[in-house]
C-alpha cells in the first residue's frame, strides 16, 4: 500500500523532481543552442549565459561538451542542486543569485538561452523589458540569445490541460499543467502545476499556482523594438530544427526566437 504526502508548495522549491520532470528536454535544447551558435553568431561561441536557470539541467549539459557556463537563479533549493550535481560531475559553472529584470555579469558572454517560456514569468512590460536590456548588455557584440516561449496562452479553455510523465531510476514523475483563467485584457494567465512523484512505496503530491504573462506575435514583436541593441534573426518552433525557420505568426503554440545583438554603428 502505497504513503501518500500531498503538499501546496512551489515545485521549484523542490528541484531533483523538477530536474527529472523536464529532462527529455535537455539534449535537444542543447543542440539546437549550439546549432543557432554556429548559425548566427559573428565568431566562435565558448561563453553561454543562462538566466533563470532553475536546477541547471542545460548548464550541466552544456558545461559536459566544453562551454564555460554562467547561470543564475533566486532559487536557493535550485541553485543548492545545481551546485552539488556539478561538484558530483566534476564540472565547472559559474551559479550565482539574481534577478531576470535586473542582472549584472562580470564579463560578457559570446551567447545566452532562455527556455520553456520561463521569459513569462515577467509579468510587466517593464520587467519584460529591463530583462532584454540586461541581456543586451550582457552579450558581446554579434552574439545571440536564445529564447523560447509560448506566444499563445496554455490554458484559454479553463478545461486545457497539458500532462507528461517522466522517470529516472526507481522515480517517477507525473506534472499536470492546467490553465485557469485566462485575461487578455490585463495579460496574464493563471495556472496550475500538480506533480505526482511515486517512489517505491511513497507517493508526494505537490501543488503550485502561478501567473504568466501573455504574448501574442504582435505584442511581443513590439517589445522587441523597445529595446533597438537586439534583432531578430529567425524563429523556430517546438521541433528545433536549425534548418527550418519560420516567420513570426501566432499559430505557433511555442516559438523560439533567435535575437542577436547588434553591432555598433
Amino acid at each position: 500500500m502505497k504513503r501518500s504526502r500531498i503538499l501546496v508548495a512551489n515545485c521549484y522549491d523542490y528541484p531533483h523532481y523538477y530536474d527529472i520532470a523536464f529532462q527529455a528536454y535537455t539534449r535537444r535544447e542543447a543542440d539546437f543552442i549550439e546549432a543557432a551558435c554556429r548559425k548566427y553568431c559573428l565568431f566562435d561561441a565558448w561563453r553561454v549565459l543562462e538566466p533563470a536557470c532553475g536546477t541547471g539541467r542545460l548548464i550541466t549539459e552544456l558545461a559536459t561538451r566544453g562551454y564555460q557556463v554562467t547561470g543564475f537563479d533566486l532559487s536557493q533549493p535550485a541553485l543548492t542542486y545545481l551546485r552539488r550535481r556539478l561538484a558530483r560531475r566534476r564540472l565547472r559553472a559559474e551559479t550565482i543569485e539574481a534577478e531576470m529584470s535586473d542582472f549584472r555579469i562580470a564579463q560578457p558572454v559570446d551567447a545566452a538561452y532562455c527556455t520553456v517560456s520561463t521569459f513569462r514569468h515577467l509579468l510587466t512590460e517593464q520587467a519584460a523589458r529591463a530583462h532584454l536590456e540586461c541581456i543586451a548588455e550582457s552579450v558581446r557584440p554579434g552574439g545571440i540569445y536564445v529564447l523560447g516561449l509560448h506566444l499563445l496562452p496554455l490554458g484559454i479553455d479553463k478545461e486545457d490541460t497539458e500532462r507528461w510523465t517522466q522517470r529516472r531510476g526507481d522515480t517517477k514523475v507525473t506534472v499536470t499543467l492546467r490553465g485557469l483563467r485566462t485575461d487578455l485584457r490585463h495579460r496574464f494567465e493563471k495556472l496550475q502545476v500538480h506533480m505526482l512523484v511515486r517512489r517505491r512505496s511513497k507517493e508526494l503530491c505537490l501543488w503550485h499556482e502561478f501567473q504568466f504573462r501573455t504574448y501574442t506575435a504582435g505584442q511581443f514583436r513590439r517589445l522587441l523594438d523597445s529595446v533597438p541593441s537586439l534583432e531578430l534573426c529567425d524563429v523556430y518552433d517546438f521541433r528545433y530544427d536549425i534548418k527550418q525557420p519560420f516567420a513570426l505568426n501566432d499559430e505557433m503554440a511555442y516559438s523560439v526566437f533567435v535575437l542577436r545583438r547588434r553591432l555598433p554603428s
